[in-house]
Order: structure tokens, then C-alpha cells, then sequence
């Protein structure tokens, strides 16, 4: 894992440690696990921007039901493609030293599929059933629970969650920093 066997300047290396959570160490780690999904691609091109298909074969996020959005979110060009900084920073962020504001801020980005800086119904309903698994629920228990959280967190009650909402629920969420990280 020494340097002599990486892309990354030291120069680079010692930015990347500036910008992230991680160690060099874990810089190189997280090059290496970036290479690994497309070692033709990335093994002559350290600039290499991988599709979202390759970003996917990362095994945590190959099970995740929010992949395809983290890549979304996460990726510089908001199309899924990820170079390695936008992967370096999608591992930083998902990892265990970054912050829970920061962690809460991204979690709410991935969430708000639409864009619109609130959780609103359609945002709810889209992340009960990637949650549940598409079509498990029906229609009338998918607006039920629904209409459950926005009674629970909406506390200016203009039928959606703004930020400073979901923050609160984060904050009394027990589990939300184990379950919103990706290990090296």
C-alpha cells in the first residue's frame, strides 16, 4: 500500500488527507478500491471517470437501495459517473470520522430525489419503497405512513420536511451513524 505503487503525488495525497477524513494510508486504500473497479481504465489514467455501472459494483453499495442516488449525489457531473474524487468523497463522507452534520446533510440531499431542498410527499413515498422494496406496501398504507412521519417531524406543518426537520428526526435517531456508513 506504500506510495512508490500509487498515481497519487504526495503533494495530492497530503490535499486529499486535508479535504477528507482519512489518513494518506486510507487515501491510498480508498485508490485502491476505486482502481479495482476498473483497473483497465483507471491503471493508465489517474483523471479516469468511471460509469455508474462500475461505481455499483462496490459491494456496499451494489446492495443498497439508494445506490444509484448516492452515485447521483456524489458524482461531479450529477450524471452517476464518478471519478476517484468524487469517490474519495462519497467514502469520506460515508465513513466512520465524518461528522454526523455532515453525514445528515448528504443523507438529506440523497433523499430529496426531486431536488426542491424539502422532503415532500413524493420524496416520503420514493424512500419508504426503495426502504420496504418497490410495491410491498399499498397504496393507502404507503399515504398512511406517510401521513405518520409528517405528523411526527413536520413541525411547521407546510406538508413537507425542510432540512433543520429531518435533522431533528436525525438527531434522535440512535442508529442513523452506524447505518449511514460504508466500510474500507
Amino acid at each position: 500500500m506504500g506510495q512508490a505503487n500509487s498515481q497519487l503525488t504526495h503533494e495530492e495525497l497530503q490535499d486529499y488527507q486535508d479535504l477528507t477524513y482519512f489518513t494518506k494510508k486510507e487515501v491510498l486504500f480508498v485508490h485502491q478500491k476505486f482502481k479495482a473497479l476498473a483497473p483497465e481504465k483507471v491503471g493508465h489514467n489517474k483523471n479516469a471517470k468511471l460509469p455508474m455501472a462500475k461505481i455499483l459494483l462496490y459491494p456496499e453499495l451494489s446492495v443498497n437501495p439508494f445506490g444509484e442516488r448516492i452515485c447521483r449525489v456524489f458524482s461531479s457531473s450529477q450524471d452517476g459517473d464518478c471519478t476517484f474524487e468524487d469517490f474519495l468523497d462519497m467514502m469520506s463522507v460515508f465513513s466512520e470520522a465524518a461528522p454526523k452534520s455532515v453525514k445528515a446533510e448528504h443523507a438529506f440531499r440523497i433523499f430529496d430525489f426531486d431536488g426542491d431542498d424539502m422532503l415532500g410527499v413524493s420524496d416520503l413515498k420514493l424512500l419508504i419503497s426503495k426502504l420496504t422494496g418497490e410495491n410491498k406496501l399499498g397504496e393507502s398504507d404507503l399515504n398512511m405512513l406517510v401521513q405518520n412521519i409528517l405528523e411526527e417531524a413536520d413541525l411547521d406543518d407546510d406538508g413537507a420536511l425542510s432540512f433543520a426537520e429531518f435533522e431533528h428526526i436525525i438527531d434522535r435517531s440512535s442508529d442513523f451513524l452506524n447505518s449511514f456508513r460504508i466500510r474500507l
